[in-house]
């Protein structure tokens, strides 16, 4: 299977998964772009974090239809996310490869738990 072939197999995974339960796209694409095309997690966080772009605004279009978007919530949310997206940005090329694995490891782990035990 050639790059192209798993990436977009990757997407389409992904999205379906993110438009599903609303997780971002990242939670599959990040372990899928290092692990299966060879990216590292600085490469892997930010290939993500652009094609979400296409994720995140189709189902946003679908979700707005059956007016299931809280909209003062999402507005909210969306200067939040602008903002803290902008800063781990920044922080992305500042810290080694092997402590981003290593938090984006933690951040799944507590989430799986959350969900599991909480």
């Amino acid at each position: 299977m050639t790059s192209a072939t798993k990436a977009l197999a990757l997407g389409v995974v992904a999205g379906f998964v993110g438009g599903l339960l609303g997780v971002g796209g990242g939670v599959i694409m990040v372990p899928g772009l290092v692990l299966w095309l060879a990216l590292d997690q600085r490469q892997a966080a930010a290939s993500s974090l652009a094609a979400i772009i296409a994720s995140a605004g189709s189902a946003t279009l679908k979700n707005a239809s059956e007016t299931l978007i809280d909209w003062p919530a999402a507005a909210l949310l969306f200067v939040g996310a602008g903002l803290g997206a902008y800063v781990g940005a920044r922080s992305l090329d500042r810290l080694p490869v092997r402590t981003l694995s290593r938090m984006f490891i933690v951040v799944l782990l507590l989430a799986a738990g959350r969900m599991a035990f909480g």
